[in-house]
């Protein structure tokens, strides 16, 4: 099945998001991906009113932050379609999950590599995970515990919908989230078929522009994947 690859906002500033929103505007690309982790609320409200000055129609992952209120999630979903809230292993840890009540069926976990999962952590209770393919690229270098978590539910397809894409240097066994090459995407190759959910989000600070060449050669890398 083809995939749908998003080119993502991302930043850690104001300026970064501000900046590929204009790509975007410029291009007429009306759907995207959306990574909030970094922004705190008063940054958050600037970007949602940004958006709804904007000709985007569809953001059907974004990235949450622990902060983030219920209401916050209705705004995405009513508006722009939203259907995999992507969050990290430490949300069930300190308990964030439960002001998400009503949302568990939109919400996927993405799994760290530090080769430690803690017990509160329970895909279960949510709809599933969000493989976020460098850092399962990590884990599936070490064998640790975070690749087995995954690892072993790897039969229950309805857990794997969705991705984060970013680079991998296979020099340190580290995501990349600035992308200097294409190459920095053949890890891809050799990542099992399970791993990959229909639709899959750039998390890179690269341009839209670059997001739209990386877009490209991943299409085709993935069509041409056995």
């Amino acid at each position: 099945m083809k995939k749908n690859i998003l080119v993502s906002i991302t930043g850690r500033e104001e300026k970064e998001w501000q900046d590929k929103l204009k790509e975007i505007e410029e291009s007429g690309i009306k759907e995207v991906a959306l990574f909030l982790e970094i922004f705190e609320k008063e940054q958050r409200e600037k970007i949602y009113k940004a958006l709804l000055s904007s000709k985007i129609k569809s953001i059907p992952l974004v990235h949450i932050r622990h902060d983030m209120v219920k209401e916050e999630l209705e705004f995405l979903k009513n508006n722009y379609k939203t259907k995999y809230f992507t969050i990290h292993e430490e949300n069930f840890v300190h308990d964030n999950v439960k002001n998400w009540k009503g949302f568990y069926k939109n919400i996927y976990l993405e799994m760290n590599f530090d080769n430690f999962v803690s017990k509160k952590v329970k895909v279960e209770k949510i709809k599933g995970f969000c493989i976020d393919l460098a850092h399962f690229k990590v884990a599936m270098e070490k064998l640790n515990k975070d690749f087995e978590y995954v690892f072993k539910r790897k039969e229950i397809h309805k857990y794997f919908k969705c991705n984060h894409l970013n680079g991998w240097n296979s020099e340190k066994n580290i995501d990349m989230h600035t992308i200097h090459s294409l190459k920095d995407f053949d890890y891809l190759k050799t990542l099992p078929q399970f791993v990959f959910g229909n639709t899959i989000a750039f998390e890179t600070f690269n341009s839209i522009k670059e997001q739209l060449e990386f877009k490209k050669y991943i299409t085709e890398l993935l069509e041409n994947k056995s």
